[in-house]
């Protein structure tokens, strides 16, 4: 097996690779065991499952940087991360990237909205001049300095300038060292094809289920110019649709009956994330210890 930072380079040349995105270590798990050749780690998800909040710019770099550790740990495929808007100016970014590749994410998507952000695929987006956003690409190369790290810019100015502003903060980022570049948000075929076409094999595509965009296959994203295919509700959405779910018919009847058709147990449970693994491990120790 090669080393998942490099591994993921190497898939997007290949491309399309498709990265469903995970929120904590048991998404990610049941993701990569799906056979998936990569992940993502969502800004929207960690917000959300470790606060409680919305996709607004709320979760810290301290908290990013300690959700996504043990997953890069556990995980034998590149991991991808959002970092929104780098927390803070320049220097801030820096920071943010050094502390991302200390932690071993094989990418780093930065964006272009203001601190007080909020989900692409919703009205209202604000964004900072390009001026500034190459400012923060030049930091996060900066930051990554010698590691295979990909930046990744993500830009918003299509739902905010247009089609035209967006391609040119795209070019300028790649000017910078980005590696892909995501426009945020594409409504139309047009503007899928115009941004594929612009940045042929590095372009990043946001399969962003019941969004703005067009909800295309990932083969014909790739036949656009789409390096990398991002599913950011892959494991959101099935979750809070089954909760809502469980919970509503444990309320509603008082039992658990609903659960035991599921056929799972608790030892199939912690399978999920290596049970069987650790207690080997444990009966090794023991073993050596005498």
């Amino acid at each position: 097996m090669g080393e998942p930072v490099t591994d993921l380079r190497a898939l997007v040349e290949r491309g399309p690779v498709l990265v469903p995105a995970c929120y904590d270590g048991i998404s990610a798990a049941v993701l990569e065991q799906a056979g998936f050749a990569a992940l993502g780690v969502s800004g929207a998800g960690l917000a959300m499952s470790r606060l409680g909040v919305p996709d607004l710019g709320l979760l810290t770099l301290t908290e990013l940087v300690d959700a996504v550790r043990p997953i890069v740990r556990r995980a034998a495929v590149p991991v991808l991360v959002d970092a929104d808007t780098g927390f803070g100016g320049p220097l801030n970014v820096l920071r943010t990237v050094e502390e991302l590749v200390g932690a071993g994410v094989a990418a780093i998507q930065l964006e272009d909205q203001v601190a007080s952000k909020r989900c692409g695929h919703l009205t209202g987006k604000a964004v900072v001049g390009a001026d500034e956003f190459v400012e923060r690409i030049a930091a996060a190369v900066l930051g990554r300095g010698d590691a295979d790290t990909m930046i990744v810019a993500r830009t918003d100015a299509l739902a905010v300038h247009g089609i035209d502003e967006a391609l040119a903060r795209g070019r300028q980022a790649v000017a910078a060292g980005a590696d892909l570049v995501f426009v945020e948000a594409p409504t139309s075929l047009e503007e899928v094809e115009r941004i594929g076409a612009e940045f042929r094999g590095r372009a990043l595509y946001n399969l962003a289920t019941g969004g703005r965009s067009p909800a295309l296959p990932v083969d014909r994203l790739g036949e656009l110019g789409y390096g990398l295919v991002v599913c950011p509700t892959v494991a959101l959405y099935p979750t809070v649709h089954a909760l809502r779910s469980a919970a509503a018919a444990l309320h509603r009847t008082g039992t658990d009956a609903h659960l035991h058709e599921l056929d799972l147990s608790p030892a199939e449970l912690f399978d999920v994330v290596g049970q069987t693994g650790w207690l080997d491990l444990d009966e090794r120790i023991a073993r050596a210890s005498h």
